[in-house]
C-alpha cells in the first residue's frame, strides 16, 4: 500500500483492552470466531466465482466505464442542469458521490466556475412541494433528466417520469427525447419498454446487482462523470480495496474485521444501534447511503433456514461536529446500546486559518495560530476520547485524504463488510421482502392492474379499523 492513498481501520476502542470486557470485544472472542469468519470468506469467494456476487466485479467493468465517460463528454456544455430521478439505491449513491467529490456549493457556482459541468439535482422523494419547486427553477431546454429504476416500475420514479415527460413534450416537441437518459434493467420492466419504443439513450443496471449495491454501476457513475468526478479512479479505489480484503484472516481483512466486531457487539454486548459519524460534511452522504445498505441488507424477519429471527442492528447517521451539540449527550450518558463508527479525513482539501495578525479577546487567545482544521481534529479526538473514557465502543475509518480513489475504497469496504455481516446473521443480505410488501400495498391502493385482490383486502382492513386513539 506504499504510495497509495488508503483507508485505515482503527478499532482499538472496540476492544476489551481499552474499554473493558463488559462492552469491549476480547481477543479470545475474536479467536473463537476466526474459523467461522475464514469459512465465510471462502463461501463468498465461491459465490463470486459462481456469478452470485456481481457487485464485487463492478470495479473491473472497463467497457461500461468507457461508455459512460464517452457519453458524459459528448453532453458536456449542452445542459445547465442534470436532474437524477430515483429513490433509495437509485439516489443515495449519487448523492453520496456528488457530496463527497464536488464543490460543496457546486450548484450556485457560475457556469465558468463549474467548468462546463451541469448543476446536479437528485429528486429522491415524491413530496409534491419539493418536486414542484425544482420543476419551477429548471428550464426544460437546459435540463437533462436521468431516470433510474432497476425494476422499471418503481412507482415514485415512474410517477415523476410521466409528469416530466409531458412537460418536456409540451415545451420541446419531438426534440424532448434528447433530454432523457434512462438507467434500468437490460430486458424487462416498463421503463425498458418505453426506452425501446421512444429510442431514449440508456444505460443498463446489471441484473445481479441490487439497488443498494449499485453505486459503482451506471446508477451512480453517470451522474458522477457528468459532474466531473474521475470515475476511473473511483473504480480503481474499489479494485484496490478488493485486493486488500481477499485475506480470510480477520486481522488482515478490514471488511471482515468490521463485520465481526459489529456482529459480536450486537449479539454478545447488546449494542443494537450502529452510529456512523463522519467528521466531514463531504462524507455526510456516505453515512446516509450506508444506513440504507446496512438496514435493508440485514434487517430480516427470516434466516436463511426460514426461522423467525428479526435480525439486524439499527444504523443512525450523525455528523461531526454538528451532532456533538445534539446527539452526543445521548451517546455519552444514555443506554449502553450503541457502537459509534467515525469517518475521519487525515488531510482536508483546504487549510483555513482562524486569525492572521489580529488582536483577539484574551479568552480567545488560545485560538491564535490555529486553523479550522486544528479545531475540527481537536473536536474529533476529544469526542473519541470522551466516549472511550465512558466505555462507549467506537472505531474509526481514517481516509488519508478524500478523493475518488479513497471514496471508491470506502464504498467497496462497506459493501463487502455488509455482505460478510449477512453471513454472520445467517440472512440474505441481497433481498428486501419488507420493502416489497409496502410496494404491493401501494400498487393496490393506486389501482394497478393485477393487484385487485389485494385492493379488496386493504379496503376490508381499513373498514374494520377503529381509529379509537386519534385526537
Amino acid at each position: 500500500m506504499e504510495g497509495k492513498q488508503t483507508i485505515h481501520f482503527d478499532f482499538n476502542n472496540m476492544m476489551a483492552d481499552t474499554i473493558g470486557p463488559e462492552h469491549g470485544i476480547t481477543e479470545q472472542e475474536l479467536k473463537n470466531l476466526a474459523p467461522i469468519a475464514s469459512r465465510y470468506v471462502n463461501d463468498l469467494k465461491e459465490e463470486r466465482a459462481g456469478g452470485k456476487l456481481q457487485f464485487q466485479d463492478l470495479p473491473y467493468q472497463k467497457n461500461i466505464t468507457d461508455e459512460i465517460i464517452k457519453t458524459a463528454n459528448s453532453l458536456k456544455g449542452k445542459f445547465k442542469n442534470l436532474v437524477v430521478v430515483g429513490i433509495g439505491g437509485s439516489a443515495l449513491g449519487n448523492i453520496a458521490t456528488h457530496t463527497a467529490l464536488s464543490h460543496p456549493f457546486h450548484n450556485i457556482l457560475t457556469d465558468r466556475e463549474r467548468k462546463g459541468f451541469p448543476r446536479v439535482f437528485v429528486l429522491d422523494n415524491i413530496d409534491p412541494d419539493r418536486f414542484s419547486g425544482l420543476i419551477d427553477i429548471v428550464k426544460p431546454e437546459e435540463t437533462l433528466f436521468n431516470f433510474i429504476t432497476k425494476s422499471g416500475t418503481t412507482v415514485e420514479t415512474m410517477a415523476q417520469f410521466l409528469i416530466i415527460v409531458k412537460r418536456l413534450r409540451d415545451r420541446l416537441g419531438k426534440d424532448y427525447k434528447g433530454h432523457i437518459i434512462t438507467t434500468t434493467d437490460s430486458e424487462k420492466g416498463t421503463l425498458r419498454e418505453i426506452t425501446r419504443r421512444e429510442g431514449f439513450q440508456s444505460f443498463v443496471i446489471p441484473a445481479g446487482v441490487g439497488g443498494r449495491y449499485s453505486v459503482l454501476t451506471p446508477v451512480g457513475l453517470f451522474s458522477a462523470s457528468m459532474s466531473g468526478v474521475d470515475i476511473v479512479a473511483l473504480l480503481d479505489g474499489a479494485a484496490f480495496m478488493d485486493e486488500v480484503c481477499k485475506s480470510d484472516n480477520i486481522w488482515k481483512n478490514p471488511a471482515l474485521m468490521g463485520a465481526v466486531l459489529y456482529f459480536l457487539s450486537h449479539t454478545k454486548k447488546g449494542k443494537n444501534i450502529l452510529v456512523m459519524m463522519p467528521y466531514s460534511n463531504a462524507l455526510s452522504g456516505v453515512a446516509d447511503w450506508f444506513c440504507q445498505l446496512w438496514a435493508e441488507s440485514l434487517g430480516k424477519k427470516f434466516s436463511l433456514n426460514k426461522e423467525v429471527v428479526h435480525a439486524g442492528s439499527t444504523p443512525v447517521r450523525a455528523i461531526g461536529v454538528v451532532d456533538q451539540h445534539s446527539q452526543l449527550q445521548l451517546y455519552m450518558e444514555g443506554p449502553y446500546d450503541k457502537v459509534i463508527t467515525f469517518l475521519a479525513i487525515k488531510q482536508f482539501g483546504k487549510e483555513v486559518s482562524i486569525v492572521s495578525g489580529n488582536d483577539v479577546e484574551s479568552d480567545l487567545a488560545y485560538l491564535k495560530g490555529h486553523s479550522l482544521n486544528n479545531v475540527m481534529n481537536a473536536e474529533f479526538e476529544g469526542t473519541r476520547l470522551a466516549l472511550t473514557e465512558e466505555r462507549r465502543p467506537n472505531c474509526t475509518l481514517v481516509l488519508d485524504e478524500l478523493s475518488a480513489f479513497t471514496l471508491g475504497q470506502l464504498f467497496y469496504l462497506l459493501e463487502l463488510q455488509t455482505a460478510y455481516a449477512g453471513k454472520f446473521y445467517n440472512v440474505d443480505a441481497f433481498d428486501q421482502p419488507g420493502v416489497e410488501a409496502g410496494k404491493v400495498n401501494a400498487f393496490a391502493m393506486l389501482g394497478k392492474k393485477g393487484f385487485e385482490q389485494r385492493k379488496k383486502e386493504i379496503d376490508t382492513l381499513l373498514q374494520k379499523a377503529q381509529r379509537k386513539y386519534c385526537i
